[in-house]
């Protein structure tokens, strides 16, 4: 990757993860100052081989022996220049257009886009430019895709992560509720209703919303069904699978069926909001990586970013993501994306820490955004020997009885290892949680995007 000047290159652990960079990873994104600077002026961009884990500082909290993994590389591909026919201006009408009706219910109006242009080659029938928000109707919730076709241009990431066989960590074994759909008695009930925890989704928004019908939390089409029911997602929505923007348009709707049905449905904030979000706002102004030069566009893209997600994005998405909470308590629970201790570096109080990330994402400062970025995409703090303590240093200042986190897939955190090649059959063996670190800690990542599990999971578990 770009170096500063002096500096050596960064060595390469076995926590990295390599990508294939996408046909698009030079254009720059659209709307950025950067794009209207002259040539000389521009920022260099990170190298094809750099990832988010190598734009950062390589983890301190728990170092891992290299592993004989092999490492890909990608030689930039060449982007050919556009060219834009001219069209005929139509002429103006003479007559004002009738009105398009109202929608019957206004909260469908949340997340209102313009069609993108693979809309015609997606397989959808819709002309109306509504967001994905609005596909319920349409039979596919959340989704831009409802016939299952990819949209234009998505590049899936690699799958295949280097294995860290460690030893350290035991599988818990955790016994599964018989019962597949909430308790009717608890979720008509007074008092708040059962607690559940959603791992990362990465974009998968068809495991999403099985696996949400297989806790009986949403019906057929995709809507709340649970009830006074409570879920919380622990981050990363969006990058490397087919569909970010349609996850986030289903859980912010979800978000009002819930509250008007007695429960609620809320997120945490996850490394790659902040990715997305500082792709958005800041594109390819240089930031100090502490490992040299880096931009968001560039490690957002060699992280599983997707065109069509940025295309989709809007106002209302960034707005949401940038409100979200980095921790929170429930019944005893802290719930936290990250299994990093960063989150002690931002308040003794779990208000302190969310008042100061919300503070820090309202300045717009590329370089404290790209710094609380950098922590929050640490891992490994409660594996190994040491884990336990740090665990309890987090529940010592914030409160509770375990941490529950994403961010470190299990494959990771039991040494195994998923791919492309390898789905179905061969792919990482994730039963459910990973319930370690002396059993203060839960890890709910199932690794969906190494062809593994994406996990909800009614809490406290069984076991």
């Amino acid at each position: 990757m770009t170096q500063g000047a002096g500096q050596e290159p960064v060595v390469r652990t076995a926590t990295l993860r390599d990508f294939r960079v996408p046909p698009y990873a030079r254009v720059p994104v659209q709307g950025h100052a950067a794009e209207h600077l002259p040539p000389a002026e521009r920022p260099v961009e990170a190298s094809a081989e750099a990832s988010v884990e190598s734009l950062v500082e390589a983890p301190t909290e728990a170092p891992v022996e290299p592993q004989a993994a092999e490492l890909r590389t990608v030689e930039p591909q060449a982007v050919e220049p556009r060219t834009v026919e001219p069209q005929a201006v139509p002429p103006m009408p003479t007559t004002a257009p009738t009105p398009a009706p109202a929608p019957a219910d206004p909260t469908l109006l949340l997340g209102r886009r313009v069609a993108p242009a693979y809309a015609a080659t997606a397989g959808t029938t819709s002309t109306t430019g509504s967001s994905s928000i609005v596909s319920v109707a349409t039979g596919h919730p959340g989704s831009a895709f409802p016939e299952g076709g990819l949209p234009e241009g998505y590049t899936p990431t690699e799958r295949d992560l280097p294995v860290i066989n460690r030893g350290d960590t035991v599988q818990v074994r955790v016994t599964p509720d018989a019962a597949t759909t909430p308790d009717p008695a608890a979720t008509t009930g007074e008092g708040p209703g059962p607690l559940y925890v959603v791992g990362d989704v990465h974009g998968y928004l068809d495991e999403l919303v099985a696996a949400l019908r297989a806790q009986g939390l949403v019906d057929e089409n995709g809507g709340w069904a649970a009830g006074n029911a409570r879920l919380w997602f622990l981050g990363d929505f969006t990058d490397r699978g087919p569909d970010g923007i349609g996850v986030i348009d289903l859980v912010m709707r979800l978000s009002a069926e819930a509250a008007a049905a007695g429960g609620y449905c809320k997120a945490l904030m996850g490394n790659h909001e902040l990715l997305l979000i500082g792709a958005k706002r800041f594109g390819d102004t240089p930031v100090n990586s502490g490992a040299g030069t880096a931009t968001f566009q560039a490690a957002w893209l060699l992280n599983g970013g997707q065109k069509h997600d940025m295309d989709r994005l809007q106002d209302v998405h960034l707005q949401w993501m940038s409100r979200l909470d980095a921790v929170v308590l429930e019944d005893d629970h802290l719930l936290l994306h990250s299994d990093t201790t960063a989150y002690l570096e931002y308040g003794e109080t779990i208000e302190d820490v969310n008042e100061t990330v919300h503070e820090i994402l309202n300045r717009s400062d590329a370089d404290e955004v790209w710094d609380v970025f950098r922590k929050f995409t640490k891992r490994f703090a409660f594996r190994d020997e040491g884990g336990p303590q740090a665990v309890q240093e987090l529940l010592s200042t914030y409160g509770g009885g375990r941490i529950v986190h994403g961010h470190s897939p299990i494959p990771y955190l039991l040494g195994q290892v998923g791919t492309e090649e390898s789905e179905g059959s061969g792919g990482p063996i994730v039963d459910g949680p990973h319930v370690y670190a002396d059993g203060l800690a839960i890890a709910m990542d199932g690794g969906v995007t190494m062809a593994g599990k994406l996990l909800v999971v009614q809490l406290p578990l069984n076991g």
